[in-house]
């Protein structure tokens, strides 16, 4: 008998009442009662412990909210934010858009921001939660001290400068500067630097990269350590914020 004939007589045989099945006797009170369904897990719901830590707001950093306008949509499904944060800073201003089911409050006398979800049952908002907070956290550190990426380049010959023009690419906004890379291929490397972040090469084989967005310049630098990843047996490439890599020995047959 194979795996499928045997699986329909076990279904067949649970489906027939009790007493019309030849089965032993002490499994007559445990095939009487109604099978139960219960979950895998019985740990309840918990608060994110990011997201109900409150954000500390320093006195040069102003939170201002603001209303968006409501958009006539049939489709439901999409998050539309009702809400937006400002943060204005001595370094630029930021603004992010709420999901329409966080709430964020604000204490000006504690100088401290929390942030709330409708319903803590539900998966999406519990992710959204901690999220929310986070990418606050940014926006503020952001605006008052500036995000930092720093790029090492590492290898025989691997050298960075910071152009004001590039011979293959166009400039996207007035004034772009370009990171020229030579980074062991034949043909030149040019990046255009995104607006708002501003790059630097204190040393040849040092690339700086400044901005308030921290999403902008960690983006930025990903790109840039494409061009070459660090490889595990020289160790050779670009690394990014005192990246490090276990180094494995070479294969010798």
């Amino acid at each position: 008998m194979n795996c499928r004939a045997s699986q329909r007589c076990l279904l067949q045989l649970l489906r027939e009442p009790v007493r019309s099945r030849s089965v032993p006797t002490f499994l007559v009170p445990a095939l009487s009662q109604p099978l139960r369904s219960q979950c895998f897990s019985t740990t309840p719901a918990t608060q994110s412990r990011i997201g109900s830590a409150p954000v500390s707001v320093p006195a040069e950093v102003n939170l201002k909210f603001i209303d968006l306008p409501h958009a006539n949509t049939r489709d439901r499904s999409k998050e539309i934010p009702k809400v937006a944060i400002e943060v204005n800073g001595p370094l630029g201003q930021l603004t992010l858009n709420v999901p329409p089911f966080v709430t964020v409050n604000h204490d000006e006398e504690l100088r401290k921001a929390t942030v709330n979800i409708q319903d803590a049952e539900i998966a999406h908002q519990r992710a959204m939660w901690g999220t929310t907070r986070a990418l606050l956290q940014n926006y503020i550190l952001g605006v008052s001290e500036g995000h930092i990426c720093i790029l090492s380049l590492v290898g025989v010959g691997y050298r960075a400068m910071i152009e004001p023009t590039a011979t293959t690419k166009e400039p996207e906004y007035p004034g772009q500067q370009f990171v020229s890379l030579k980074v062991g291929y034949s043909h030149p490397i040019e990046l255009g630097v995104p607006k708002g972040v501003k790059a630097s090469t204190p040393q040849p084989t040092r690339i700086l990269l400044e901005s308030i967005d921290k999403q902008v310049v960690t983006q930025f630098a990903a790109e840039i350590r494409a061009w070459r990843k660090p490889e595990p047996y020289k160790g050779k490439g670009i690394f990014v914020n005192g990246e490090t890599i276990r180094l494995k020995s070479k294969k010798i047959k």
